[in-house]
């Protein structure tokens, strides 16, 4: 209903489909080459290429069903995206500021729409409000531009996305309102309380069905086409149920994003997958369709749309400034925070487009509305995506500087490498283990971490090569769905272990990320064989994982941390994975550990910037552990923080930890986490590096000549057991 606007009826260039779909991909992949050269952002291309080959144009593309459709889907697509991106951390935490700014930016616009069409357009009272509710509503135009800067958490970013809802359902309101008296002559009250009814019982709906609805079909089934698919449908369910009540399609899409937020991790090959669709086809669609509207002759054929078209424009553009205005003053923001809520809410297409087709239907509007209205849309269109560019480049550099590190050598640390290691058994597993490891690190491009698959083999047989080269192809799929890239290994060795050990001496692996074994025995250990010769050979980080279903449905992350954590090596790099984790899977974490190892813990969070729900419950001593037996339920990941024999924060009770595991946690999700311990890297450094302000003490030096003198011994009794009949020197 909102692209339903007459165009010229005139035949066509071209009228093959096959032939229309190719320009459509020409312009799709051409503009964005030739606007880099002049740092022009690409939706202002897509609008002006549709303006060239459309009817208005030179008339090479007709605006057919195709456009019609594909540009449906499109703006539907822009609205989940934003939506489904927003970090909801900080839209629960920016919620009081979105309000807001929603309701600044609703009213200011909609009562200096009402003057401006009453006085310069002479426009009686139902006019003037119906088109100011075009001017109140506003559409997510240049939301890709900022997720391509990596700004979709920056609070100015949350309270335009946060005020969006508000507009977009006041608009409609208005327009409900305005189309019953223009009919019926008086408000009609009934009217209005049906909307709010169904909207009430809509947003009910969706809240409590989708999430219990996803989580089951996740739950069952895990490949992600089938998962993409899926929740296209659910999308598409909200906007035609949305649009049946009486709103619009966009407030449905918008709205089942934020629901279905938690479910799609940002760096999952299901979002890989719903960011390649959007931005690939159907949003380059909608933008194409936007101007094959645009009738630039019609402007200058006569005055009253010249006129028109400056008075809207300059109206719309003007309250949306304002409402930026107002709410920077009122929370104290930035010039250029105010500048991107200004920007991002100044694009109107959606609602615009709707409220002028039912103005013109119902005979509210006149014709030059028309023109002036999409006029409008590619004025504000345009100077939003120049000024959201800009303004997000300012905000980049910003953040950057305040981030800044000018000590060399503090430098150094926080860029050394993070190299993983991945060993992956068999196809089964590898998907689930490569997605847990990025999970648990900051994935960037250009970033400092990189990944390794490790397939382990001792024998020759073609079936045991047909097995690792299918794991190590699985895995290596998995990481490039979500653009990352994966090296494979695969190596002939004596055993697992020793093809492991050998693997990270040669590739320098700073952490191991592996899965559980399966018991084949009753008498089986927990962990088996293999990873108890594991730990016992290496000291670096290993992440031991088992998960029943998929880590995007988890509901909370349960973390047990052991007294004293806080002087091993590893306690920054755990703690960022946690941070990684629980601000990917958007659950609450909840840490059991002492009340000297929390604020350590705490430090860390606030100093590397991990945005998610947590709070803190003291564990008098490790063997309580045994007490959260009846506490995790299925949809948790009980994540376990241990320690090597002989560390600071070893504790005699974590011998019984893989019996415990085994008694009372084996139909649990459990990961259990050895940091790196003894290693070359500084204990003090590391850990005050990681505490803020809020932490007064550091650990004592003591601890780090203890640490070294205990790395030393270990590394002597290595040497000497590894080969008794060889005498060594004692170089300490």
């Amino acid at each position: 209903m909102i692209l339903d606007i007459a165009i010229p009826a005139v035949h066509p260039l071209v009228s093959s489909p096959g032939l229309i779909f190719l320009i459509v991909l020409a312009i799709i992949l051409l503009v964005p080459m030739l606007l880099n050269r002049i740092k022009i952002p690409h939706v202002i291309g897509m609008i002006i290429a549709g303006m060239v080959v459309g009817p208005y144009g030179f008339n090479v593309l007709a605006r057919d069903m195709s456009f019609e459709v594909f540009g449906q889907v499109g703006l539907l697509y822009l609205m989940f995206l934003a939506g489904v991106e927003i970090d909801m951390y900080h839209l629960k935490r920016n919620l009081k500021r979105g309000i807001v700014f929603g309701l600044f930016t609703f009213f200011v616009p909609l009562l200096l729409g009402a003057v401006s069409a009453a006085i310069f357009l002479k426009f009686n009272a139902i006019t003037a409000v119906l088109m100011a509710s075009m001017f109140a509503a506003h559409t997510l135009l240049a939301y890709p531009i900022v997720s391509r800067f990596g700004l979709t958490t920056n609070r100015a970013v949350v309270i335009a996305v946060a005020g969006t809802i508000f507009t977009v359902l006041g608009s409609l309101m208005v327009l409900a309102g305005t189309v019953s008296v223009a009919r019926y002559g008086e408000l009609g009250i009934g009217e209005l309380a049906r909307l709010l009814g169904g909207l009430v019982a809509y947003c009910l709906g969706v809240v409590y069905v989708y999430p219990r609805v996803t989580r089951w079909y996740f739950k069952h089934y895990n490949d992600t086409i089938a998962q993409f698919v899926y929740i296209l449908a659910m999308v598409f369910l909200s906007a035609e149920t949305a649009a049946w009540i009486g709103l619009e399609g966009v407030f449905g899409a918008f709205f089942a994003g934020i629901v279905l937020n938690r479910f799609i991790p940002a760096r999952s090959a299901l979002m890989g997958r719903i960011e390649f669709v959007g931005n690939a086809l159907f949003i380059p669609y909608f933008l194409i369709g936007v101007g094959m509207l645009i009738n630039v002759r019609a402007l200058v054929a006569g005055w009253d749309s010249l006129y028109m078209a400056a008075v809207m424009s300059a109206t719309a553009m003007a309250g949306k400034w304002l409402a930026a205005f107002l709410t920077q003053r009122v929370f104290k923001m930035l010039p250029v925070e105010r500048s991107m809520m200004y920007q991002l809410s100044n694009a109107h297409t959606a609602v615009a487009l709707a409220v002028v087709t039912i103005g013109l239907k119902i005979g509210i509007f006149p014709e030059p509305v028309l023109d002036g209205t999409v006029v409008m849309i590619l004025v504000t269109c345009t100077v939003s995506s120049l000024g959201t560019a800009r303004a997000a480049q300012r905000l980049k550099e910003l953040t950057m500087s305040d981030t800044a590190i000018v000590d060399d050598e503090e430098n150094r640390k926080k860029l050394a490498a993070v190299n993983t290691l991945i060993p992956v058994v068999n196809p089964l597993s590898a998907t689930e283990l490569v997605s847990l490891a990025l999970m648990m690190h900051d994935v960037r491009p250009g970033g400092h971490n990189h990944f390794f698959a490790l397939h382990v083999r001792n024998d020759n047989s073609a079936s045991s090569r047909a097995v690792g080269q299918n794991s190590l192809d699985i895995a290596e799929q998995a990481a490039a769905s979500v653009d990352v890239p994966l090296k494979t290994i695969e190596r002939y060795d004596l055993n697992f272990v020793t093809g492991v050990l050998n693997t990270m001496e040669e590739r320098d692996i700073n952490e191991v990320v592996i899965g559980l074994h399966r018991r084949t025995a009753v008498i089986d250990s927990f962990f088996g064989e293999k990873l108890t010769q594991l730990l016992k050979a290496t000291y670096r980080m290993l992440v031991i994982s088992r998960c029943y279903i998929p880590v995007n449905t988890m509901r909370r992350l349960v973390v047990v941390v052991p007294d004293k954590a806080q002087y091993e090596t590893g306690f920054v790099r755990w703690v960022k994975c946690i941070g990684n984790l629980g601000r990917q899977l958007g659950c609450k974490a909840v840490f059991f550990t002492s009340a000297g190892t929390r604020p350590y813990i705490e430090a860390v969070i606030k100093k590397w910037g991990y945005a998610f729900r947590r709070e803190y419950r003291e564990m008098e001593q490790w063997d309580d552990i045994v007490l959260l037996a009846n506490k995790i339920i299925d949809d948790d990941l009980f994540v376990v923080v241990t320690a090597r024999t002989a560390s600071m924060s070893y504790d005699p009770g974590m011998a019984s930890l893989p019996e415990f595991l085994r008694k009372y946690f084996a139909d649990n999700n459990l990961i259990v986490i050895y940091p790196e311990q003894f290693g070359p890297e500084a204990v003090v450094p590391a850990i005050g590096d990681a505490i803020s302000a809020d932490v007064e003490t550091v650990p004592s030096l003591l601890w780090l000549k203890a640490g070294r003198w205990l790395r030393r011994i270990h590394e002597l009794k290595r040497r000497i057991f590894s080969n008794p009949d060889k005498p060594r020197k004692l170089d300490l």
